[in-house]
């Protein structure tokens, strides 16, 4: 998950700096807005021009293409549903015969297995790719912190391990942006309802595009109310609701869920007519025209109510495997590696079962020539019964076998079978290990199932990165100059505040990197890092020139401390704030003399931190020119600066040199 940054809040209290400029959402023409508006390329809505257009097209080519995309898709992976239906119902069973005994080893492990990975939570930080932008992977920062909330970013990942782990791979679409939240809208899709290509080896493939899905559709149902609102689809106005059809993606899993859950299957009712009918839709990417193309059909995908083409080659969609198997589309889930051992485990129970309910029900044997009358043998307290001759051997019970130790024997190598293949043993499970161990042994096993999981939670953090990317890509597409602000609310220690982004403050000339990295590791490492640096701190500290505050601020970010808690322990000194105050007219290129009075070390360190400029670079060039000449003619410097008066802190400004000194030790930029 994103994670607040480690640097913010220097410009949030000046006005003309970038991270703050233009605090009010700015006024823009129509012009500029239908543009804005035009420019969006599946989220933005259809103007009357666009529809006709689009509604007068002849798609007849396409119509045909996605038919026969469609066909050979779902006959490809028609087995594939047919055995996740089947694990769908074992997972959750309700509907099972009630006097047998389900099992549940794929539920219990299914559930281990994602409550760590999703306990593990991915942190993930903008870092820029060229000078001046570090500005800008901050704000990036704060931003993908706050729409972790207005995404429901939480939920997302729930679903999204959830079917990478039951499937293989899950896949999240990255293509709606909503313009009134100023938020990305990511979307699971169903991968019981997916299409895909056949020789696909993942949605966009390698760096170089090999492997990438020619095609890749999935199955909806819509009312028409939802695509009005919407406003991307045309003619559908005219659409007859769509009945059950034995082709129906969606109405098969709708078909499964309802059986595993103990339902009635919805299809074999009236379909509802009204306001609330639904119409069948297939709807997904392919390539057209050499454009990679956004298409909605309906009707029995013989008519087309939604058409988009997109810019580059690359689908909008994120997809996640569990346990990757290099140039396949299909890794490796739990349910293939446990599925079998909770059927023959389940056998085996009910077998027992009913070997322990047979010993409670024997069989017997009599002699028919002593015991004349059957019925004397039904039960009955205090009950004598006649036998001809003598008692001995007129009834004995019949022998069975009993349940043996094998089968124990089986049961327990299922389970360790299940247990070892996704590293779940008892202890991982919360429950107690059936064999007596110590702490050290404990501690071994947690020890090497950790390290089983963070090889899961890297290649999760695979999509990981992919899903921020795309998400910095849908800013850059849909946040607009002269027209978009987005307020992001900022929690630190001294309660909430606000900041209003621009495109400038979140657009990087260079898109950024994203890294990614488990909130467990992260931590160690930072723990590690924080004894290093502390022992590490003390040796240099008493060196005359250590920079002391960087220390103490370094050694809080190590401590995990934000950085507002920071600037409030140690605010910014005179030398900070000025240095700050210069950068805005270096932002604006224009010289800005050095002072003898200057702290030029903190100085070049803040200039550093802005865009490239001419200015700059002359600036910093200045200081150093002013590092050499102090050494070289220590009289033109005084040694510390003097006071300021109270008439000049009231006026923001600082100590100059005064009038005798004609000017001597300042330097002008080259």
């Amino acid at each position: 998950m994103a994670q607040l940054p480690t640097k913010t809040k220097k410009a949030a209290a000046k006005a003309p700096n970038r991270s703050t400029k233009r605090a009010v959402k700015p006024r823009a023409s129509k012009k500029v807005e239908k543009e804005a508006s035009e420019a969006s390329e599946i989220s933005g809505d259809l103007d009357e021009d666009d529809r006709k257009e689009l509604e007068g097209r002849d798609f007849s080519a396409l119509i045909k293409q996605v038919q026969s995309e469609h066909t050979q898709g779902w006959w490809f992976i028609k087995p594939k549903w047919d055995e996740w239906a089947l694990r769908l119902k074992l997972y959750n069973n309700q509907k099972r015969d009630k006097e047998a005994v389900g099992d549940n080893t794929l539920f219990t492990i299914f559930q281990t297995v994602l409550a760590s990975l999703y306990n593990d939570q991915l942190a993930a930080a903008f870092a820029p790719r060229e000078s001046g932008d570090d500005e800008v992977a901050e704000n990036l920062d704060i931003t993908a912190e706050y729409d972790h909330d207005e995404m429901e970013k939480d939920v997302l990942d729930y679903e999204w391990d959830w079917e990478a782990m039951f499937f293989g791979r899950s896949l999240m679409a990255m293509m709606d942006f909503d313009r009134e939240r100023m938020c990305p809208v990511p979307e699971i899709w169903n991968v019981m309802t997916v299409i895909r290509d056949p020789n696909a080896k993942s949605v966009n493939g390698d760096k170089r595009g090999r492997g990438r899905a020619r095609f890749l559709y999935r199955e909806i149902r819509m009312t028409k109310s939802e695509m009005e609102d919407m406003g991307v689809y045309f003619n559908f106005k005219t659409l007859k609701p769509t009945t059950s059809s034995t082709r129906s993606l969606v109405d098969e899993n709708m078909r499964v869920v309802a059986e595993a859950a103990g339902l009635s299957d919805i299809a074999k009712f009236q379909t509802i007519e009204g306001e609330n009918a639904t119409y069948r839709l297939i709807e997904g990417f392919t390539v057209f025209n050499k454009k990679l193309v956004f298409v909605t059909l309906a009707d029995d995908m013989k008519r087309i109510v939604r058409f988009h083409e997109l810019k580059g080659r690359d689908i909008p969609i994120v997809d996640r495997v569990l346990f990757p198997i290099p140039n396949s589309w299909d890794g490796v889930s739990i349910p293939d590696l446990v599925e079998d051992k909770q059927r023959a485990r389940a056998v085996a129970l009910n077998l027992s079962l009913k070997s322990v309910k047979s010993s409670l029900h024997p069989m017997y044997l009599f002699d028919s020539t002593r015991v004349t009358n059957r019925a004397d043998l039904n039960f009955e307290f205090n009950k004598f019964i006649p036998v001809n001759g003598n008692t001995n051997g007129a009834v004995t019970v019949m022998p069975k076998d009993a349940v043996k130790q094998d089968v124990q024997f089986i049961l327990d190598t299922l389970s360790q079978g299940a247990e070892r293949s996704t590293a779940t043993p008892d202890i991982q499970q919360g429950a107690r290990p059936d064999e007596a161990g110590t702490a050290t042994r404990d501690a071994l096993i947690s020890q090497k199932v950790d390290t089983r999981y963070s090889l899961a939670a890297k290649v999760f953090g695979w999509s990981e990165r992919r899903f921020w990317k795309a998400w910095y890509a849908l800013y850059k597409e849909h946040f607009h100059e002269d027209i978009d602000v987005k307020n992001i609310r900022i929690v630190g220690a001294l309660g909430a505040k606000w900041r209003p982004f621009t495109r400038e403050n979140l657009i990087a000339g260079t898109d950024p990197d994203v890294k990614i990295e488990s909130k467990v590791v992260s931590e160690a490492k930072r723990f590690n890092q924080l004894q290093l640096f502390r022992g590490w701190a003390q040796m240099v500290a008493p060196i005359q020139g250590a920079n002391i505050r960087f220390l103490m601020k370094y050694m809080g970010k190590l401590s995990g401390l934000h950085r507002d808690i920071i600037d409030q322990a140690l605010p910014q000194t005179i030398e900070e704030i000025r240095a700050e105050e210069e950068n805005i007219q270096l932002r604006n290129n224009e010289l800005v003399e050095v002072t003898p009075y200057d702290d030029h070390a903190t100085h070049m360190e803040i200039h550093n931190k802005m865009e490239d400029t001419p200015a700059k670079y002359a600036h910093i060039n200045a200081h150093k020119r002013a590092m050499v000449l102090s050494r070289a003619r220590p009289d033109l410097f005084p040694p510390e600066a003097p006071a300021a008066s109270p008439e000049a802190l009231a006026q923001g400004g600082l100590p100059q040199p005064s009038p005798e000194s004609n000017g001597k030790g300042r330097v002008m930029p080259a």
